[in-house]
């Protein structure tokens, strides 16, 4: 599957979504965008799929931004439609666990691409940041919102208000990313912790991220609801019954996802 901006990969359960424009050191525009999507509707249908990795080509950009000759020519219309905040809502609201591994540059909507992911995993050369207010606009893809429920609403105010660019140890150290590796190593550390997602039951990896994602929308009764319905749906399946039962007879269980 592969356009002339996206490629995807898919070995062992595990796909890689590969952002490829060197050229404009992988910023996103409207075609990007369009196969992003295209790509994630593709692997939502695939149930071989268990995981996604998203990616930037290369090593020394994941996504630089949104493609500011894009930016330029958009107005109002195109602002209130918010081309690349639906993406990342759907990033967002993927069936499956999803991995940012973040190889380089992650500025403006990069840094909101990785936002929307629920693993962050960065090189050691990665910088992050928010320098959308030395535009004349504002984080417009989700930092306003996700990035002061990762890392809290000081930090956040710090890094869109001054526009400072971070380095992975320090992305690391306010909980921005959970990982950090060599550059060289980045994708294969990736696919490892994909595949420590992977020996999860599917189904209960898939509730749970439905359950932690409400976390930050909710009061705490409606979040707690949540948590005990995907349980009694986790009670009823066949996946706990092979989890439990694999548990007790010293093995590694085989699920299927029912």
């Amino acid at each position: 599957m592969t356009t002339n901006s996206v490629r995807t990969e898919i070995a062992e359960s595990i796909a890689t979504i590969i952002i490829d424009r060197p050229d404009v050191k992988n910023a996103l525009d409207l075609e990007t965008v369009g196969a992003m999507r295209a790509a994630l509707e593709t692997l939502a249908a695939d149930n071989t799929v268990g995981v996604v990795i998203i990616t930037g080509a290369g090593e020394s950009a994941f996504v630089s931004g949104a493609d500011i000759n894009d930016i330029r020519e958009r107005g109002r219309d195109e602002g209130l439609a918010a081309i690349n905040s639906s993406l990342f809502a759907e990033i967002d609201r993927f069936p499956r666990p999803t991995i940012a591994a973040i190889n380089g540059y992650a500025l403006g909507g990069g840094c909101e691409l990785a936002l929307a992911c629920d693993l962050r995993i960065a090189s050691d050369t990665a910088k992050f940041g928010q320098p959308e207010l030395g535009l004349g606009i504002i984080p417009g893809a989700g930092a306003t919102q996700r990035l002061p429920r990762i890392v809290g609403l000081g930090r956040a105010k710090h890094l869109v208000l001054t526009g400072e660019i971070i380095d992975a140890k320090q992305a690391l150290e306010i909980g921005l990313v959970s990982a950090i590796a060599p550059a060289g190593q980045l994708q294969i550390r990736a696919r490892e912790l994909a595949k420590k997602v992977l020996r999860q039951g599917p189904l209960a990896a898939r509730l749970a991220k439905l359950a932690l994602n409400a976390s930050a929308r909710v009061d705490l009764d409606s979040g707690l609801l949540i948590e005990t319905l995907a349980q009694a749906l986790c009670y009823s399946s066949t996946d706990k019954e092979e989890g439990t039962a694999a548990f007790l007879e010293k093995r590694r269980p085989k699920f299927t996802g029912k």
